[in-house]
């Protein structure tokens, strides 16, 4: 679905229930029953994944929880759908849930038999990663309109990077909420009254307690012995989150404490958080992916970078120190370096000289081997590179360009992209996009570019350096409760 910023058809979705789309198009139902269904081909599951993908209904209609609520277009169940094998519409489900969730929720929407025979998200959006709203991001209002501000009367909107969706979710708890962060889609908050971090699902209601951040402060003495609990809190809430999912329910997460330089590990059956006897040591902010954290740390004197990678434990494991796996010598990659995920495969870039100089991406997978062999084309995808990095869709979001990397510039001062193909730089917004005033007209680049900056994301602030400085940010409400987020 392809929106444009000035003309966004969001979506109403019920708070902590499972949302359900209307039913799938007829087209495709009728589709559907012209197929051949008796030992169905690839092609046969691909053309019936496409169509639902292409034609199922966008519009969200109110959850039902149970068959009988169902109105009786929606329970009852054709003739070629109930006859439809359950392994079928398992495998069906298994690649639509492979892409984005919401395709998955339509599927379940068609009818009775279908819900039955595949597995509900709710109840398991957090703790079972195929449930993940991947893709999905919160988008930054700007204003000022932080999540829970009296305005949005308690809702907030997510966007699909790759599909260019946007979702409208009323979520109250941001009464006494604020995010620091989001792994997997999933936000990461802290309750404000006892400082527990909490991992919600946007779309399920699903939450996952963990312990609260102020079980850190005995740890805390040798990091900053002559510092008072009250002024040791903010040094936590600047995070970046990993995790691990296990079969029985049970999830581990890491947080990289960026100030501090330290790894934080609790599970879900955890009362306090353990922090790591040694520190890292980085010059940028740390890129999770997956159960994994790394971080890059650039050698000053001869330009070269070395990445490091931190194992999320799992249950009953020891938290083991960083391990060095790429060094980039600086006739291949110079500083700064950035690591981000795009199509599934993490990437890793850096100039081919001074900061002037042109862009190189090479894959993480490569560099481990030993193997610089640099990366050509990043097919639609336009890269986002701040404190957080990321890649969106150019198809999704036709303000992006497709092939592009777009970073704040340390020369030019100004958001800037590298088109991959040409090898040359060009301004990344108008004029009017980058220096105009908020609230106004303004790119859908830098929403995007918005949420690579948490300190500005999470406060309903547009990322505008000049403005903002991301260090002189302070919470408009609940301040004390919040400093350092």
């Amino acid at each position: 679905m392809h929106i444009a910023f000035r003309a966004l058809a969001s979506i109403d979705l019920a708070y902590n229930r499972e949302f359900l789309a209307s039913p799938t198009s007829d087209r495709v139902l009728c589709h559907l029953a012209r197929r051949p269904l008796i030992n169905p081909t690839t092609a046969h599951i691909l053309s019936l994944v496409c169509w639902i993908r292409t034609y199922g209904d966008s519009r969200m209609a109110a959850p039902l929880p149970t068959t009988a609520t169902l109105s009786p277009d929606m329970s009852a169940a054709s003739p070629w759908a109930s006859s439809l094998p359950e392994d079928l519409v398992r495998l069906v489900a298994s690649r639509l849930l492979a892409g984005d969730l919401l395709d998955y929720v339509r599927f379940r929407a068609v009818c009775a038999p279908w819900r039955s025979s595949t597995a509900s998200p709710r109840g398991r959006g957090v703790v079972d990663p195929r449930f993940h709203p991947r893709r999905w991001m919160m988008l930054s209002e700007g204003g000022g309109l932080y999540p829970g501000h009296p305005k949005l009367q308690g809702y907030v909107r997510f966007f699909n990077l790759d599909t260019g969706a946007f979702v409208r979710v009323h979520m109250p708890l941001f009464e006494d909420h604020c995010v620091l962060d989001s792994f997997n889609g999933l936000l990461v908050l802290q309750r404000d009254d006892d400082t527990a971090i909490r991992l919600l699902h946007p779309f399920t209601g699903d939450i996952l307690d963990l312990p609260p951040l102020k079980t850190l402060l005995p740890q805390m003495h040798e990091v900053f012995p002559h510092l008072s609990s009250r002024k040791k809190l903010p040094y936590l809430r600047s995070i970046s989150t990993a995790a691990t999912f296990a079969d029985d329910g049970v999830v581990t997460v890491m947080l990289a404490l960026r100030t501090t330089r330290r790894v934080a590990v609790a599970t879900s059956q955890d009362h306090q958080w353990t922090m790591s006897t040694w520190n890292y040591v980085i010059n940028f902010a740390p890129f999770p992916y997956q159960s994994k954290i790394y971080v890059v740390y650039n050698l000053e004197f001869d330009h070269s970078a070395k990445i490091f990678q931190i194992d999320t434990p799992l249950p009953g494991e020891v938290l083991q120190p960083p391990k060095l796996i790429v060094k980039c010598t600086a006739d291949k990659l110079r500083v700064p370096v950035f690591l981000v995920e795009c199509d599934s495969e993490v990437l890793v870039i850096g100039h081919s000289k001074d900061l002037a100089s042109k862009l190189l991406v090479y894959k993480l997978a490569d560099l481990v081997m030993e193997k610089y062999t640099p990366v050509t084309s990043i097919g639609d995808k336009a890269i986002f590179l701040h404190r957080r990095n990321l890649s969106a869709s150019a198809k999704a979001l036709p303000t992006l360009v497709g092939g592009t990397i777009m970073y704040f510039h340390p020369r030019e001062h100004q958001l800037v992209q590298y088109h991959l193909s040409s090898g040359s730089w060009s301004p990344a917004m108008d004029q009017c996009s980058l220096r105009g005033t908020e609230p106004g007209p303004c790119s859908f680049i830098q929403h995007v570019y918005t949420c690579c900056s948490c300190k500005h994301w999470n406060k309903g602030l547009m990322c505008r350096w000049w403005k903002y400085p991301a260090e002189w940010i302070r919470w408009p409400v609940k301040g004390k409760l919040r400093q350092g987020a």
